[in-house]
């Protein structure tokens, strides 16, 4: 058995109906962290949908709205991160950490807004800071520009 079936080999949580909304709902509070989601945010927001296990055979048209619904129990956008934490598994609370970042830096740079966002997004679900710090560590790579 190689490294990667022995590290995703046990990772196939039981997932709740919310899941799915909540999950769109995190990497959309990344995307609009700064107050909008423009066009291209929401295309990768998407792309996202259409890639991860999570959504597989889902309208994104549907869980979207779901996701809408979430955030219009709460006075604010930042308000609405604590939604994250009815994530039902470890596994998914991560998740939704590893995508917020992966948005955020997707970028080529994290402003005020987006660094503060990650923050509570990790504070909710209660990603373990070195699990983050692993998770930044990989992502600067994956978006470092070669010279």
């Amino acid at each position: 058995m190689g490294l990667l079936s022995k590290l995703t080999g046990s990772v196939t949580p039981q997932k709740k109906a919310q899941d799915d909304a909540l999950l769109l709902h995190g990497m959309m509070l990344m995307a609009g962290a700064d107050g909008s989601i423009g066009n291209e945010e929401m295309a990768q927001v998407e792309g996202y949908f259409m890639a991860l296990p999570e959504f597989e055979g889902k309208n994104f048209q549907e869980v979207y709205n779901e996701a809408v619904k979430i955030l219009r129990k709460y006075p604010s956008l930042k308000d609405s991160v604590k939604s994250l934490g009815e994530l039902s598994s470890r596994i998914l609370k991560d998740k939704c950490y590893l995508l917020a970042a992966d948005i955020a830096m997707s970028s080529g740079d994290v402003d005020e807004a987006e660094d503060a966002m990650l923050e509570a997004v990790q504070r909710v679900c209660e990603v373990q800071d070195a699990l983050a710090t692993k998770i930044l560590e990989v992502l600067t790579l994956k978006y470092a520009r070669a010279k």
